[in-house]
């Protein structure tokens, strides 16, 4: 009682080392305590130089320091701010409730931090040794900052309530037992989660979890050669923009708030598979300049994802599949060399409303993407990119991908409704280009008029004598509904009747197709 009437009273507790005393001054006044010894060489936590026990505070001090530590001297706010200091021991703040600022730098931790069920302001951790994080259902009112810091054996911070920003730029994260580097299923974070150039080996998991603004995942490298994936985020939410792009450090705007050292330019890399069905994001899904290298059996999986704008601009996947079924998106940017070929990519059920290619992206290839999504035939893709263009006013673009859709399914008819599909095809174009029906009129018009004129037929009835027409009598048999009078008049035999005969068959295949092309056209007027 005397003690702990002393240590509220200000009172150093007599069994302090000489560090600790030290740290215990700085947190009453406030100040940073540094014990770093300006080699950068033997400073460096995450380096092997031994540090001794004038640079060592136990955790158990720290957690007493935090949870029911001295009052501040007059004048001053209580915080624990060190410096180049080894916490030896756990550090063991569960289900407490700290009040004071913490910020540590360069510091090495000997064993876990356990921070479960805690209540924080703010928590600042940067470029710190930590062997593990342990932190479900952290609760801060302000940032968590874990920049630069590198964590042997993984972070938890599953339902943790983060009141503003989640920091872990250029982190090194190594997975824990069960293969994750980051489970944070069902986290939530108030306004920004920036991960830029974060080097994860393992699995990161962000089930359900909720980003009040945006998630940057610039320059990152994820590393999981041990599962199928590498990002397992199914439900995620966005409000605004999911960015696995490039970053520079050097470049305020792409490396966020963490000082940037260096100039160099990182892509985004992923090694492993990638999860984000169900996803929401509110602005954009941006893949710029993405990297993913994937085995046979892993997939980027953006099933029912749904986002105004999906700028799907990264490099073409070597193997793998790209699963687009059921997204939902309003402008799809791409470009050709992003997709991957035949047999990886799926799109069914996948909706676009406008095309946005950035570089040349010709309707031929963009008929090869649509039949690389189709391993077998399907209409939903063809008829979707035809409403897009037609939407845009592309209108002879879109007759030309509704006949490739027939093309495709002429494929996979027998073979009499096969031989058909050919007829339409040679002569009018299945009815999108109906300007052939004429050319082919006007030819076996021609040829059935010169065929006719040549030979004299006599009437059906004798003792008529009307003047006889050619080219009236091949009109009339190419017509199949209009009767002009002329094919009842007059008596064929032998090899005319051949030749009429095809007239009439062929009058009926130009009018079938015809008539076909025009039903189109109305219903898509």
């Amino acid at each position: 009682m005397t003690e702990g009437a002393g240590v509220r009273a200000g009172d150093l507790p007599d069994d302090l080392t000489a560090a600790e005393a030290g740290m215990w001054q700085a947190f009453r006044n406030g100040s940073v305590y540094d014990l770093s010894s300006g080699d950068p060489a033997a400073d460096d936590p995450h380096g092997g130089h031994p540090w001794g026990p004038e640079r060592t505070v136990r955790a158990r001090i720290i957690c007493w320091l935090l949870l029911d530590g001295p009052p501040a001297l007059a004048g001053r706010v209580a915080s624990l701010k060190l410096v180049g200091v080894q916490v030896s021991g756990t550090m063991d703040l569960a289900g407490g409730t700290v009040g004071p600022y913490v910020e540590l730098r360069d510091c090495r931790f000997e064993r876990e931090v356990l921070l479960p069920e805690s209540r924080f302001t703010t928590v600042r951790l940067v470029d710190c040794s930590v062997p593990r994080l342990e932190a479900a259902r952290l609760h801060t009112e302000g940032d968590l900052h874990l920049p630069r810091s590198r964590f042997h054996h993984g972070i938890r911070l599953t339902d943790a309530q983060i009141g503003t920003d989640l920091l872990l730029n250029q982190a090194v994260v190594h997975r824990d037992r069960s293969g994750r580097s980051i489970a944070a299923d069902g986290m939530t974070v108030g306004q920004d989660l920036q991960a830029e150039m974060l080097e994860s080996h393992g699995e990161i998991s962000l089930r359900s979890a909720k980003i009040g603004v945006s998630l940057s995942l610039r320059g990152a490298r994820l590393l999981n050669p041990y599962t199928r994936l590498a990002l397992n985020a199914p439900q995620l939410t966005v409000e605004r923009t999911l960015y696995l792009t490039p970053a520079g450090l050097g470049a305020q705007a792409m490396s966020g708030m963490t000082p940037a050292r260096g100039t160099r330019v990182q892509r985004f890399e992923c090694q492993g598979g990638m999860r984000l069905d169900d996803g929401r994001f509110g602005d954009a899904l941006d893949l710029e300049a993405a990297r993913f290298v994937l085995t046979e059996d892993q997939e980027l999986s953006l099933r029912r994802v749904q986002t105004p704008e999906l700028r799907f601009l990264g490099e073409r996947p070597a193997r793998g599949r790209v699963v687009l079924s059921g997204a939902r998106v309003v402008n799809l940017m791409d470009r050709a060399d992003s997709w991957p070929g035949p047999g990886r990519l799926h799109m069914g059920g996948f909706t676009y409303e406008n095309l946005v290619p950035r570089g040349p992206f010709p309707l031929a290839e963009r008929l090869d993407w649509v039949a690389a999504a189709t391993a077998e035939y399907n209409p939903e893709p063809y008829e979707r990119l035809a409403a897009v263009l037609r939407a845009g006013g592309e209108d002879e673009d879109a007759r030309e991908v509704l006949l490739a859709k027939q093309r495709r399914r002429r494929e996979s008819l027998p073979p009499a409704a096969k031989l058909w599909g050919y007829a339409q095809d040679w002569t009018v174009a299945y009815g999108y280009r109906p300007g052939r029906a004429a050319v082919w009129m006007a030819v076996l018009w021609a040829a059935g008029t010169v065929a006719f004129a040549r030979v004299e037929h006599p009437p059906l009835e004798s003792g008529e004598h009307s003047a006889r027409n050619p080219a009236l009598f091949a009109l009339d048999l190419l017509l199949p509904v209009i009767d002009l009078g002329q094919v009842g008049f007059w008596r064929l035999r032998g090899g005319w009747q051949w030749l009429a005969a095809a007239l009439v068959l062929l009058g009926w295949v130009l009018a079938t197709t015809v008539a076909a092309g025009a039903t189109r056209l109305l219903r898509r007027n």
